[in-house]
């Protein structure tokens, strides 16, 4: 199979979505792995490294985007919707509930879409969503330290405070795997951390596992609007399988809280779970409402490349050969995991709660496999 592995464009988006490593893994499967030329520099991986695993660099994205399969990290951008084409894998995360105008885009020209947020074990676990979301949860208490300095327009607290002097308080939205590891560094940071889920066993879960001032609620409107209240670093971590997420931080509750404070919507590449929320980008990342400094880069783990792109090829890298190995229908057939990623096929969307986002038909993709 031929693979194309284009550099990104989003907005200072430093990740590749594969390694020389990885793609020499495939070379030695017999395929065809087709780099752009620069694609891995941001990732600190040269041209000659990728050359030297067996691949052949191409000089320009429409060199790249000319393959069976390509391999991303971020949703193609409208500048490169010209690239799509009906016979095309194409395999990175699209989180498409929150995008229209690319939904309707990839039904048009019929391609698979296959995004790596949705691909789900039996087990309910998203392997290939899992270590970018360990890399933002871990970024938001980061970036939400960074903007509550006074130099930063925050409200000049530290996030441990001193002995004498009160911490931070930190309350996170969302008990999955973004907040168990923004509560594990806001609480190595001596901070205290509030966090509010639906589901009590994942709090029991946290609260069995994280040691420090920890304070577990379930969610409510009430209970929501409290611990909004009191934080001075607001984490957004709600996540609904491939569904835009619900807004359960009303603009009310952001009134309420402290001058100075931070929101960070980790959630926002999903439509964010804060109603304030707008998605913001790394040359401009926050704006200020009510007094509160939000941030909502939809591709935060994009600052860290060296660490992100590393975790998320050796997570997508076995799938990405089941699919070059077995091509598109025996790959989805052997592996269901694999099959709840596809969101688009032929121009149908085959993904529930994607057709629901926006009114739209849904095909089961057994019907058209």
């Amino acid at each position: 199979m031929r693979i194309g592995l284009p550099r990104e464009i989003k907005d200072n988006e430093y990740r590749v979505a594969m390694t020389p490593g990885g793609v020499c893994q495939l070379i030695e499967y017999g395929h065809g792995v087709f780099v752009q030329s620069g694609a891995g520099l941001g990732s600190g991986f040269s041209d000659e490294q990728y050359r030297s695993a067996g691949a052949e660099i191409v000089p320009s994205a429409s060199d790249a985007w000319k393959a069976e399969m390509v391999d991303k990290v971020k949703e193609p951008q409208p500048e490169e919707y010209e690239f799509l084409h009906p016979d095309l894998i194409l395999f990175t995360y699209l989180h498409l509930a929150a995008d229209r105008d690319l939904t309707l885009e990839m039904m048009k020209c019929g391609l698979t879409g296959i995004a790596y947020e949705t691909v789900e074990q039996p087990d309910g676990q998203l392997p290939l969503l899992k270590p970018m979301s360990k890399v933002a949860g871990r970024l938001a208490v980061q970036i939400g330290a960074h903007y509550l300095e006074k130099v930063n327009g925050g409200a000049g607290k530290l996030m441990g405070g001193v002995p004498g002097v009160e911490p931070s308080v930190v309350t996170i939205i969302g008990a999955g795997t973004v907040a168990a590891h923004a509560a594990r560094i806001a609480l190595g940071m001596e901070a205290e951390v509030i966090v509010l889920d639906v589901n009590i066993d994942r709090l029991v879960h946290l609260e069995e596992t994280l040691q420090g001032r920890l304070k577990t609620l379930s969610s409510n409107p009430l209970n929501i609007a409290e611990a909004v209240s009191q934080a001075d670093l607001l984490v957004g971590a709600v996540l609904l399988k491939g569904a835009r997420t619900p807004r359960l931080v009303t603009r009310s509750m952001i009134k309420n809280m402290k001058p100075g404070s931070v929101v960070v919507d980790v959630s926002v590449d999903q439509g964010g779970c804060i109603e304030t929320t707008r998605p913001t980008t790394h040359s401009d990342p926050v704006y200020l409402i009510d007094g509160v400094i939000h941030y909502g880069v939809t591709n935060m783990p994009g600052s860290v490349p060296r660490t992100s792109t590393h975790a998320l090829s050796n997570a997508t890298l076995p799938y990405i050969v089941k699919l070059a190995n077995g091509g598109l229908r025996r790959a989805v057939r052997e592996d269901h995991a694999l099959a709840m990623g596809v969101n688009i096929h032929a121009g149908k969307i085959t993904y529930g709660t994607v057709a629901e986002a926006f009114g739209l038909p849904f095909t089961p993709l057994e019907g058209l496999i």
